[in-house]
């Protein structure tokens, strides 16, 4: 097996030969984000017209999908009253409590800002069809998705260092976890990584890590793994470029979860053609 630092080198066909996660490539970023609008909304439709409910775990990161999902569903003319919305994670604040949604770093408010309000009212889906995992009932999420027959399909972002969710690596000198119990992991409580509350906060507050929340609430790995499709985006470029190839060709472990979706009998993630490309270090 490569180390991963002749994983980063490795040729793009090289890369294609060794990977035991299915991956496609797109041309650039905003490609990849109308590939995934276009995706979700796919799953709406093949729904609606075998006429069965459609059931959707959906992240926010990446978000700039969703403009173009609320065009597809308006122009289209799109029925969400049969989808049910599995919101994959949520920040917390110190202490452990959900952020009010009209904070402006809430994703339950994001979500219901930007996607489900700008959806023409006669298309909207039930409210109570928006599930968002709760750090005061915790076991919700699940007994939910199981109740509704279970996701169809997980879409979802990597973060910096593999977590699919906020399905991040302990990191910690005293305790470990094994990729059998990162693969059974349920909804949970998580105190953030600091690589995960720098990127946050590169993207959300200017790299002010002050403001990024330190805990979250998430779904877990069985969840996800669960889900009888999974497409993930790698959308963020150049900090995409190592972690792409650990999820498609490293080894599984629980230092890198979304190595786990290795495996999976339908899983495919997709980024765009410059962060696929082999890694040259150097300064720059």
């Amino acid at each position: 097996m490569a180390s991963y630092a002749e994983l980063m080198r490795l040729p793009l066909d090289e890369l294609a030969r060794r990977s035991r996660l299915r991956f496609r490539l797109v041309d650039d970023i905003p490609a990849l984000l109308a590939d995934l609008a276009r995706a979700i909304a796919d799953e709406i439709q093949t729904a609606n017209r075998e006429g069965r409910p459609v059931r959707l775990i959906l992240p926010v990161g990446p978000v700039g999908q969703y403009p173009m999902l609320v065009e597809i569903t308006n122009r289209e003319r799109l029925s969400w009253r049969s989808a049910w919305i599995f919101q994959m994670d949520e920040f917390l604040d110190w202490q452990g409590r959900p952020l009010p949604p009209e904070d402006p770093l809430s994703f339950e408010g994001f979500l219901k800002r930007e996607l489900f309000r700008k959806i023409d009212p006669e298309l909207r889906m039930p409210a109570g069809q928006h599930v968002v995992p709760h750090p005061f009932r915790i076991d919700e999420f699940s007994e939910t998705l199981h109740r509704v027959g279970g996701a169809d399909c997980c879409f979802g972002g990597v973060g910096y260092h593999g977590h699919v969710a906020f399905n991040e690596p302990v990191i910690s000198r005293w305790h470990r976890v094994s990729v059998e119990q990162m693969r059974s992991s349920l909804t949970r409580v998580v105190a953030l990584g600091d690589d995960s509350i720098v990127v946050q906060s590169i993207h959300s507050a200017g790299g002010d890590c002050h403001a990024i929340p330190p805990m979250a609430v998430t779904c877990g790995m069985r969840d996800i793994l669960a889900s009888r499709k999974i497409r993930l985006y790698c959308a963020a470029g150049e900090r995409h470029r190592a972690v792409f190839r650990i999820a498609v060709a490293g080894p599984v472990t629980a230092d890198y979860p979304v190595t786990l979706v290795q495996g999976h009998p339908d899983a495919e993630i997709i980024t765009d053609e410059a962060t696929a490309q082999p890694i040259e270090v150097g300064l720059r």
